[in-house]
């Protein structure tokens, strides 16, 4: 029994209830009223104050006001963006995410604008954390998968599948180490996968540098698998900020590296190397002092490199550099002036790249040599006189045999990597390589046909440490022809449809001569006026069945509309007065008919509004941002006969560049809105179908978005080269480096910019319908969709390829996968490839979540009917 005399302890006192401060409270209420009042005036920096007071005074709060704080902290966002006010961007974003640190809608949100500033790394996190917080959210893992395109680009994958190339690396370093080249250092390290093949050879110091933040964490990561932790130092820096004994203790005795791109130069080795020799380098072995140890001596591997080139015609390179139909959409175009993409070696323009890449082997339509391939560089990397002579080095002049016919689209240029005197490895178009060829378009403003005889004279330089490569002029009969000299612009021209015949016909030999009877040796008198289009603007340009195929559905829209209103009388359809049908004018519009609203929000530099402008009785609004692309648009409605007043810009007239889709005015309503609704790459653009909602809202009746369905068709293929651009492949590690887990997180599913026809793949089904987005009728869409499709062949489905069928009205649509075609497509790699037996039916799980595509693939046991829908 308890000692019942004791004292009683003193028990906790209970705790006090906080009191309610009616001040506090009073200014909570105001404020909250006054961010909603604040947002219904579209005030949105005030509201978001007024949201933060209240959010920071009485969090309880936080549930019931994050929709209308997330709305506003968007709003006010975009407004800030549109300002240039980048710093208070990010500082409302920080602010908000102090308020609400696991929202994983900001988090996504902040790494949009990260992504679209070029903060790339940073933007990453952003969506890799949304995905942690969220795994299914829709937009942050179609962010990720986008970005991971860009921090980890598919050749890393393609380079650690190529076994001959990594072997090739091993076999120079672990001889040069053997050797006495103790002391290493990777430049752009990349997984760390050369610094781990030296400290492997035996390498007693190994040093990396990685200036990709993801990248480096990357290769911290799998030094630290190998083992090799604290044994390889790996920067995070650039090597040009490298010094001795801040950044390494001492000069290194081998520098290994492979920052070269297709054209060789284009990722900075030249500078690198410069730098590495007068800074990081041991001194270069020297013929005076040949008993040197190589301990004491540097060198680097590459030890250099030959460069190649080539003469080529080619279809697909020729329809994406320059304009190459002389009609639009029934708009003639020559008023447009010289228009072409920004890849050129000219010295006018400083903005122009000099070269661009593709796989000439797998380029649609192939292309045709006009040329033998001839040596155009030879580079030591180590001698570093040679390096820092390179950019002042004169301009070369080669003069090349043509021994071939054709018209001359391009310089293909490709290289042989000197490893060191026994080793190299070849980038050139016949090999089996990972690597692109560089192509130096050519940039004139007429076709020009070679022919065997001829000789083809090429400059070569290295400005800005480069390499450039011009076709300047062709000697025929004894006479030198400029080839960037003008013809004279009141003689007609012969342009060749992109979907013609490619070999010089009898009017391309009729242009020559032209040419020929016009030119001369002398310089041109002053510069080329030109306008720059990017290559994909002008693939769209040249693709004639689009701009026919739009004419023919906005003229057939317009007459509709006519015809209506003519029923309908002037107490309907807007109040329109009834005016008698009629051609289309040619002169000023007609101040009579109220006109007929065109809204084109194409992406880009796009026709199509000037096209419905041409119809009559048409005031069209086009989204052309660029002051000379205006000015194109312009010159070509005067050409071709369109009113003034019949075009205009719409964002310059719309504040809110946000808010591009409004009413053309208080009291009218749209006849058509064109949307773009298939990127370039292949894949849906990003919030197409929110686009569309809102487009119906602002149609009159009878009015059409164009288009008004897009219908996905895919197929079953195995394909080994999808697998090696999408993952390092198979159970063996790389050279003994366990790699592929930490890479492969990077993974993507979806592939884009391919093109089909060229792929290497076996086709192991028909062709067959997987989705449909109905633009204009909302309750016709779904999001998940079953299809049952039938193997043709046996084999192991890896992918499944795409494209749309873009349906403009009932009776017009156009592809995205035809020889004209201005967009590429792609294709859903699966995660484990499908065995099947011809004859097998696959059921394929498709699902379209805002723009992102995703497909599951598995055996169905019973023949059924093609697909189910799940709405």
């Amino acid at each position: 029994m308890p000692n019942t005399s004791t004292r009683p302890k003193r028990g906790r006192r209970n705790r006090r209830v906080p009191r309610e401060d009616p001040a506090r409270n009073e200014l909570v209420s105001r404020s909250l009223e006054s961010a909603q009042q604040c947002l219904f005036n579209q005030d949105y920096g005030t509201a978001f104050v007024h949201y933060l007071l209240v959010l920071n005074l009485a969090p309880v709060l936080k549930d019931f006001a994050s929709e209308s704080f997330r709305f506003t902290l968007f709003k006010w966002a975009d407004e800030l963006d549109s300002l240039g006010r980048i710093q208070d961007l990010f500082d409302c974003y920080e602010q908000a995410l102090e308020l609400f640190p696991t929202d994983e809608v900001i988090i996504n949100s902040m790494g949009e604008h990260l992504f679209r500033m070029g903060f790339r790394d940073e933007a990453a996190g952003h969506f890799h954390k949304a995905l942690k917080l969220k795994p299914d959210y829709p937009e942050a893992k179609e962010n990720f998968y986008r970005v991971a395109n860009w921090l980890v680009e598919r050749w890393h994958f393609l380079m650690l599948n190529d076994r001959r190339r990594n072997h090739k690396y091993q076999q120079a370093i672990q001889k040069a180490v053997e050797g006495g080249c103790n002391t290493v250092l990777d430049i752009g390290t990349g997984t760390g996968i050369l610094g781990m093949c030296a400290k492997k050879a035996g390498a007693a110091e190994v040093y990396a540098c990685e200036l990709s933040k993801t990248m480096y964490e990357l290769a911290c990561e799998v030094v630290t698998a190998n083992g090799m932790n604290g044994l390889i130092k790996i920067l995070h820096m650039k090597s040009l900020e490298m010094e001795v004994p801040k950044d390494i203790p001492k000069r290194v005795s081998l520098v290994v590296t492979e920052t070269v791109d297709a054209g060789l130069f284009g990722e900075g080795i030249i500078e690198s190397l410069i730098h590495a020799w007068n800074h990081l380098l041991l001194p270069p072995q020297s013929t005076q002092d040949p008993s040197r140890p190589p301990s004491q001596a540097g060198r680097v591997i590459p030890a250099g490199a030959t460069v190649f080139g080539m003469a080529v015609q080619c279809l697909e390179i020729r329809r994406h550099h320059r304009l190459c139909v002389s009609e639009i959409g029934g708009l003639a175009t020559a008023a447009a002036g010289e228009l072409h993409s920004p890849v050129s070696c000219s010295s006018e323009d400083d903005s122009t790249e000099p070269y661009t890449t593709e796989r000439l082997s797998r380029l649609p339509g192939g292309y045709t040599p006009l040329t033998e391939p001839f040596n155009a560089l030879d580079i030591d990397f180590n001698n570093v006189q040679e390096l820092e002579g390179l950019c002042s080095r004169e301009v070369s002049r080669v003069r090349l045999p043509v021994t071939g016919e054709g018209l001359l689209d391009a310089l293909a240029v490709w290289f042989q990597l000197h490893l060191d005197q026994q080793s190299s490895l070849s980038t050139g178009p016949k090999e089996d390589t990972c690597w692109e060829q560089a192509i130096y378009p050519v940039q004139t403003p007429h076709n020009f046909p070679l022919r065997p005889g001829d000789e083809l004279i090429v400059e070569i330089s290295c400005r800005d440490a480069y390499l450039r490569l011009c076709s300047v002029a062709v000697a025929r009969d004894g006479r030198e022809f400029r080839l960037d000299d003008c013809l004279d612009p009141d003689k007609p021209r012969n342009n060749p449809g992109p979907s013609g015949n490619p070999n010089p016909s009898l009017n391309a030999e009729a242009e020559l001569c032209s040419a020929l009877a016009c030119l001369g040796t002398e310089q041109s008198s002053g510069p080329r006026d030109y306008t720059m289009l990017e290559c994909a603007e002008m693939a769209l340009l040249n693709n004639q069945p689009y701009h026919d195929s739009f004419r023919r559905a906005l003229a057939k829209l317009i007459t509709n509309l006519k015809d209506a209103r003519s029923v309908q009388g002037p107490s309907q359809g807007q109040g329109l007065e009834v005016m008698p049908l009629t051609d289309p004018p040619s002169g000023p519009m007609d101040p009579g008919p109220d006109p007929f609203y065109v809204l084109d929000v194409s992406e880009g530099f796009s026709v199509l509004s000037l096209m419905a402008a041409s119809q009559g009785q048409v005031k069209a609004y086009s989204s052309v941002e660029k002051t000379q692309h205006q000015a194109v648009l312009r010159r070509l409605a005067r050409a071709n006969g369109v009113p003034e007043e019949a075009l205009e810009f719409w964002l310059n007239q719309v504040e809110d560049e946000q808010a591009v889709l409004q009413r053309p005015s208080r009291e009218k309503l749209w006849s058509a809105i064109i949307l773009d609704c298939v990127e370039t790459c292949g894949l849906v653009r990003q919030k197409l179908m929110e686009k569309a909602t809102l487009a119906r809202c602002l149609l009159e009746d009878g009015g059409q978005i164009f288009p008004e369905r897009i219908v996905l068709y895919g197929m079953l293929v195995e394909s080994d080269t999808l697998l090696l651009e999408s993952a390092v492949q198979g159970q063996e590690p790389t050279l003994g480096f366990n790699i592929a887990p930490f890479i492969n997180q990077f993974t993507v599913p979806v592939h884009v910019f391919l093109d089909l026809s060229t792929l290497q793949c076996r086709h192991l089904s028909d062709s067959v319908e997987l989705f449909i987005l109905d633009l204009m009728n909302t309750n016709a869409n779904y999001t998940n969709r079953d299809v049952k499709v039938q193997a043709s062949a046996s084999g192991r489905v890896t992918a499944v390829p795409f494209w749309y069928q873009i349906h403009l009205n009932e009776e017009i649509s156009l592809s995205t996968f035809n020889q004209d075609s201005h967009w590429k497509q792609a294709a859903v790699v699966l995660h484990q490839p499908l065995a099947v037996r011809e004859g097998d039916w696959v059921r394929l799980a498709v699902t379209l979540q805002k723009s992102s595509i995703s497909i599951s693939a598995s055996i169905e046991e019973e023949a059924g009917e093609t697909g189910t829908v799940d709405c």
